[in-house]
């Protein structure tokens, strides 16, 4: 029996590991690879280790890539004059999704959080400051999560770019299409009241 088996208890961990992954989804993955054949969980093995290989982190964005540099910093159809900073590469992928978005990125990897011991030197800040003076950006769209930290992390990167007088925005977190109003924590909808923009009739 499979039950508090301790090396199934161990395979089910290992994709409990994995972001959104709950104890029933983790005891599906492990049943179907051990009811797949040895080739087959040998061919998904391959797979991920070959693409984890063969995608690195940009030279330019820090966003994930199979080429150095990546095809949006190296787009002349990207707008250069506009950078949006994202706390992770899943943040590009959602504004890229949006499609209403044709500027370039630069990828934090991570969030301001002294208690964590990840202050401005372990995200490497002094490295995007460099780049926005270099490539003489005109406006920074701040694309961090509604959180303390990432608050906190928007509001540090402002205040060391405000004296280069480059035009700062930050993202209005609202309330979500087709939730009402009594379904929104009250953070989000406070920055949605202060994110507020003119209604046109």
């Amino acid at each position: 029996m499979l039950l508090n088996n301790k090396l199934f208890d161990n395979l089910v961990n290992a994709f409990r590991s994995l972001p959104g992954v709950g104890k029933k989804t983790a005891e599906r993955y492990a049943l179907h690879v051990l009811s797949s054949t040895e080739e087959e969980v040998n061919a998904f093995v391959e797979t991920i280790s070959r693409i984890r290989k063969q995608i690195k982190r940009c030279s330019e964005c820090q966003d994930f890539s199979d080429t150095d540099p990546c095809t949006i910093c190296v787009s002349n159809e990207r707008d250069g004059d506009l950078l949006c900073i994202v706390e992770k590469p899943s943040g590009v992928m959602a504004i890229e999704r949006s499609g209403g978005y044709r500027g370039k990125y630069y990828v934090l990897n991570g969030l301001l959080s002294p208690l964590d011991g990840i202050g401005p030197d372990e995200l490497g800040l002094s490295r995007l400051f460099q780049k926005v003076m270099t490539r003489k950006v005109k406006e920074i769209i701040i694309a961090t999560s509604a959180t303390n930290e990432g608050e906190a992390t928007a509001l540090y990167i402002a205040h060391q770019l405000k004296p280069l007088g480059v035009k700062i925005t930050r993202i209005a977190h609202g309330v979500p299409m087709g939730a009402g109003l009594e379904l929104t924590d009250d953070y989000t909808l406070r920055q949605a009241l202060e994110g507020r923009k003119p209604l046109e009739g």
